[in-house]
């Protein structure tokens, strides 16, 4: 009896076995990844900026001696990104206090005086994601002003050009913040008589390094 038992068993066990082989697999999902969207920088924005400048003015009756200030001012500019890369034009006038003066060979002091500084550039950058490094240069426009105790002195706005580069993040949202670097160099004029140096031409001329910082909001 208990050998009809064992054997009755066994083959229960064989059989339960054999279905359970024959059973499909459990399935096992693939976990989805949580779609991230890349940042797109297309479009117009608008923004503040302001930092420092230092450089160097040159009169041809003294010559060169240092400049620095301050500026702030206001930026506009549009993007247009195509796959990484992103193409822009930006537009920015400062009001600025970047002067210095000299006592070389100018007994009452030489003074050069920049007021108000503006720049259209193209702007080239490689986005990753939601940081852009980028290069940018073009158009300069500013004034020098020109000025000898004593005397009438000059002022005149300058053409010139400008060329850097830097960086854009975004903060929040459509808000991004940038630090940038340009040289600029406004060339010169003719001061002549009017800075007191007794014989005409006297050219003076202005350029500077301007390291500044910027927040911008994306439409």
């Amino acid at each position: 009896m208990n050998r009809v038992v064992f054997a009755c068993l066994g083959m229960l066990g064989l059989i339960v076995s054999a279905n359970a082989a024959d059973l499909p697999r459990r399935y096992n999902p693939v976990p989805q990844r949580t779609f991230v969207p890349v940042y797109n920088w297309t479009g117009f924005y608008i923004g503040i900026n302001g930092g420092g400048a230092w450089g160097d003015s040159k009169w041809d009756s003294v010559g060169s001696f240092d400049v620095s200030g301050g500026m702030i001012g206001g930026t506009v500019g549009y993007n247009w990104q195509v796959q990484q890369f992103v193409f822009g034009l930006e537009g920015d006038a400062d009001w600025t206090s970047i002067s210095g003066s000299t006592t070389a060979a100018c007994a009452f002091g030489c003074k050069t005086k920049n007021n108000w500084l503006a720049t259209v550039r193209g702007r080239i950058g490689y986005s990753f994601d939601r940081f852009l490094p980028y290069i940018t240069g073009g158009l300069a426009l500013g004034n020098i002003k020109a000025s000898q105790a004593g005397f009438a002195g000059g002022d005149d706005t300058n053409a010139g050009w400008t060329f850097g580069g830097g960086m854009e993040f975004v903060i929040a949202g459509n808000w991004t913040a940038k630090a940038e670097y340009l040289y600029v160099d406004l060339g010169k004029f003719n001061c002549g008589l009017g800075c007191g140096n007794g014989f005409n031409p006297d050219n003076v001329s202005f350029s500077t390094h301007i390291v500044r910082g910027g927040v911008n909001y994306r439409f």
